[in-house]
């Protein structure tokens, strides 16, 4: 397929561009809201679980019988493991503790450039001079801004396992390169949902019991949101996004913000 007259070259289109950074940034509201009212990996489980569902049936009806190998079935579930159940694992747990909504966006904003250079260490891509100057500038201004108020921003555990999700995002983000152009996205979006909830269920189960609701109205929104819009729509933007061009493209979208 050739690029539309007067786009360059690995340029993002800018309606699903822009559609993943509201439907990104909406994540960081959702987040912390949920785990006010449902246990994180309770929370994580119950939304996987739905837009597993909610995947695989459209999956079905409008894909037909899955065709895909098992080598990039493996690939996919992989990429789904790291990128959902560690990688929002390590998030909820983060907003669980105290992190905000602000800070936890400042953190996953360094993204795009981890991702370049992620990309450099393990897939031997050219890394510029100035993707190193901007991770260090982006390092830094983090810094700044929470140094000061670290206990205010959760702790140093909140804002470490805030730091491990934004480098499983970006090992993540990656994956879906590596899984190739071939998939169909709404299958690979069913599969990855599907193999993410089973171990955070496990989780939930043990670490936070049978008792992981306190609000179920609202528990009930907190779950359904993100299941549908986070999960379902921000998932397939992220993956067309990423096959249209260069990891840290697809990644650069999102430093407006997520989830």
């Amino acid at each position: 397929m050739t690029d539309s007259p007067g786009r360059p070259v690995g340029a993002l289109p800018l309606v699903p561009a822009a559609a993943f950074v509201l439907v990104w940034s909406s994540g960081y509201i959702s987040g912390p809201y949920g785990v006010q009212h449902v246990a994180p990996f309770t929370l994580l489980a119950l939304r996987f679980g739905v837009a597993a569902v909610l995947a695989l049936l459209p999956a079905r009806i409008l894909r037909g019988p899955l065709r895909i190998d098992r080598g990039t079935a493996g690939r996919i579930a992989l990429t789904g493991i790291v990128m959902n159940a560690v990688q929002f694992g390590a998030m909820y747990l983060a907003f669980d503790a105290g992190l905000g909504a602000t800070p936890a966006s400042l953190l996953h904003a360094l993204t795009p450039v981890l991702t370049a250079v992620l990309a450099a260490l393990f897939l031997r891509e050219s890394l510029s001079r100035r993707q190193v100057v901007g991770l260090v500038i982006g390092v830094t201004g983090v810094l700044i801004v929470l140094g000061p108020d670290v206990r205010a921003a959760g702790g140093p555990v909140a804002i470490g396992l805030a730091v491990f999700s934004a480098i499983t995002l970006s090992l993540g983000t990656l994956g879906q390169r590596w899984i190739g152009h071939a998939p169909d996205p709404i299958w690979s979006a069913a599969i990855q949902f599907s193999v993410s909830a089973p171990p955070l269920a496990v989780l939930a189960l043990v670490l936070e019991g049978t008792h992981a609701v306190t609000d179920p109205l609202r528990g009930g929104i907190a779950v359904a949101f993100p299941a549908i819009i986070n999960s379902i729509v921000g998932l397939l933007l992220l993956g067309a996004l990423v096959r249209r061009g260069e990891p840290a493209q697809g990644r650069a979208c999102s430093s407006s913000r997520r989830r």
